[in-house]
């Protein structure tokens, strides 16, 4: 059985109001796709708060430790994966979506393993995709069983809790993008690594052999995966020295910036699903920048990435969410990078 709760919205007048619904039902354990009753602490609802930027506060307990995912539907009846998380005992949940909706319902479930691997969903046409944020331009995707790493580095450490990879996506040469030895730790029987030139160039005989030099505008197919390059450039990074990448996985367009300013060729994209885009001082562009672009490609959803400056300070998060706003209908994700 599971926790669940609704919360209604209604927009009288053109202006926003809210109902919120709260139900909480038994509980349910995924033990190898069979539910079974939980006699530990359940997922359980204590409340939800409601701020003024109308994205509902999620307030969750689940006994420390213990795996969970979080279900959403807009009708009660079609149930989609959210979040999954390993718990820290109370848990909350900021549901950025909630200004462009009008319904939205809620389940926890509790998962058997503690090992799961956690992150957002996001759909495609066949599967939903799962992020997992790793560390500054570091992030690793799982599409059904295949596994895609983005700018892998620091070594094998980071991601020993997740399968090789299948699909190695670096994007420039600096070392917070591309190290050899992580490489070689992350990679199966059947990767493939696709780079510039300048990367390959860099690499040893053997990571060679798994590479596809992809340069500016250039596209492939691997393990079924379109991938483009998209130019990458600032006066850091010289133009066709590094790739911005557009991937598209069964209908969901990404978009991966890399260290880039905010030029023609990422304004000019169209139809991005979901977006990483770099923020941070001096190397790629500043918060104004990027909220200005992010408001002109209009991606569905957008995650700040690479956001650590140069003096060991962050960028504002709060105030690029802010410019991006909500009438251009981005979702502003903000998630654990560091």
């Amino acid at each position: 059985m599971m926790a669940m709760f609704n919360t209604s919205m209604i927009h009288p007048d053109l202006k926003r109001r809210r109902r919120w619904t709260f139900m909480l039902l038994p509980v349910a354990l995924l033990l190898g796709g069979v539910a079974t009753n939980l006699l530990a602490q359940a997922p359980m609802f204590n409340s939800i708060l409601h701020p003024t930027n109308n994205e509902p506060l999620l307030l969750l307990n689940v006994t420390a430790g213990q795996a969970f995912r979080i279900d959403t539907s807009d009708n009660a009846t079609d149930w989609r994966p959210w979040r999954t998380r390993v718990s820290g005992g109370l848990n909350l949940h900021s549901d950025t979506s909630g200004p462009y909706r009008t319904q939205r319902f809620y389940r926890a479930v509790q998962l058997a393993s503690p090992n799961e691997m956690t992150g957002d969903y996001v759909p495609t046409t066949n599967g939903d995709l799962l992020i997992h944020p790793v560390n500054h331009a570091s992030f690793v995707m799982r599409w059904n069983d295949l596994m895609i790493y983005n700018d892998p580095v620091g070594g094998a450490t980071p991601y020993l809790a997740f399968p090789r990879a299948d699909l190695i996506l670096v994007s420039h040469s600096h070392v917070d993008h591309f190290n050899a030895s992580t490489l070689d730790a992350v990679r199966g029987t059947n990767t493939i690594i696709v780079a510039p030139q300048a990367v390959y160039n860099a690499m040893s005989a053997p990571l060679r052999v798994l590479t596809v030099i992809l340069g500016n505008g250039a596209t492939t197919m691997a393990h079924g995966i379109s991938i483009e390059a998209v130019p990458a450039y600032n006066g850091f990074h010289s133009l066709g020295s590094g790739n911005g990448y557009v991937i598209n996985v069964d209908g969901c367009r990404l978009y991966m910036s890399g260290d880039t300013e905010d030029v023609a060729e990422m304004r000019a994209l169209a139809d991005i699903d979901v977006a990483f885009v770099a923020m941070n001082l001096p190397y790629t562009m500043s918060i104004i920048d990027a909220a200005s672009a992010v408001r002109e490609f209009r991606p569905g959803v957008i995650y700040p990435y690479h956001f650590r400056n140069q003096d060991g300070t962050f960028s504002d998060l709060a105030g690029f969410k802010n410019m991006v706003g909500t009438d251009v209908g981005v979702e502003v994700r903000v998630r654990d990078w560091y």
